[in-house]
């Protein structure tokens, strides 16, 4: 299990690393999810540097738990959005991305003592 909980560690990290820094790369005047929901772009950097952050967060036994919960609620952040809009298969796209910080937190962090 410590094996598969590294994996998923990594994967997390990635993932966070790769859409925290789109955030910070999109042009201004590019169409994105959030610009779609009229979110300022003060909010979508602070979107982003929590998405950073948990890519941070996750590495360390610490702050693994904080680092999953974190990223859960964006994830319904984004789930509730999609709801909003009406759109039932992007939020059912978002559901594995849901279940994965739960699941990692079940499976705990593999160097935690």
């Amino acid at each position: 299990m410590k094996i598969v909980s590294g994996i998923l560690i990594l994967v997390t990290a990635y993932f966070s690393f790769k859409h925290g820094w789109a955030v910070f790369t999109a042009k201004p005047g590019d169409q994105n999810m959030f610009t779609q929901w009229n979110i300022s772009r003060s909010v979508q950097i602070i979107i982003g540097l929590l998405t950073l952050a948990v890519g941070v967060m996750v590495l360390f036994p610490p702050t693994f738990f904080a680092g999953n919960v974190i990223n859960a609620t964006l994830i319904l952040l984004i789930m509730a959005f999609h709801l909003k809009d009406g759109n039932l298969k992007a939020t059912a796209i978002e559901v594995p991305f849901l279940l994965l910080p739960l699941v990692m937190i079940w499976l705990g962090h593999p160097f935690k003592k």
